[in-house]
């Protein structure tokens, strides 16, 4: 007999997975949504004037941090766990997804923690720095929506339990 996982792991893993889900698909929509628009340096310098759009900034710039912020500290551990891998750093959970194929460069990923930071904090200051960034940041996020997928397709081949199985 082969042991595929390590059952003990598969319930933190498969909710790991299923709130991944929801996160990402609220970041999908917020996505869809606010790049809809052309987003150019007027549509950055109208932000001060415009509640509406500067709301949906404000939801895209959360939504990316905290799926981004899920991946790395939620998502990526459990399921390593599950493999039996226990991965130490950030770099080490990152290299670690990169040989499962769940994820593309681990640069990128780093990459993207620089990118909210800046959304957060150019955000009144810099125009064209936070347009730039806002731009590279819609990028990187399908770079954190094709992380979700991967895992969910690991899950998948490892035929784990859906979330809403319970132990008994």
């Amino acid at each position: 007999m082969s042991i595929r996982y390590i059952a003990e792991y598969a319930e933190d893993a498969v909710l790991a997975l299923a709130i991944a889900r929801k996160e990402a698909s609220h970041l999908r929509y917020t996505q869809s949504t606010l790049f809809d628009e052309s987003i150019d340096a007027d549509w950055v310098n109208e932000l001060e004037q415009n509640e509406q759009r500067a709301e949906k900034i404000d939801a895209f710039v959360s939504r990316f941090g905290r799926l981004q912020d899920f991946i790395g500290e939620k998502l990526i551990p459990r399921f390593a766990a599950l493999l039996g891998e226990n991965p130490k750093s950030l770099l080490d959970m990152l290299a670690f997804a990169e040989k499962m194929d769940w994820l593309e460069n681990a640069e990128k990923f780093i990459a993207a923690r620089k990118l909210r930071n800046l959304l957060v904090h150019e955000y009144m200051i810099d125009s064209q720095l936070f347009l730039q960034t806002l731009l590279s940041a819609n990028t990187a996020t399908d770079m954190l929506l094709a992380v979700v997928n991967a895992v969910a397709g690991e899950a998948e081949r490892l035929s784990l339990p859906s979330p809403q199985a319970k132990r008994l």
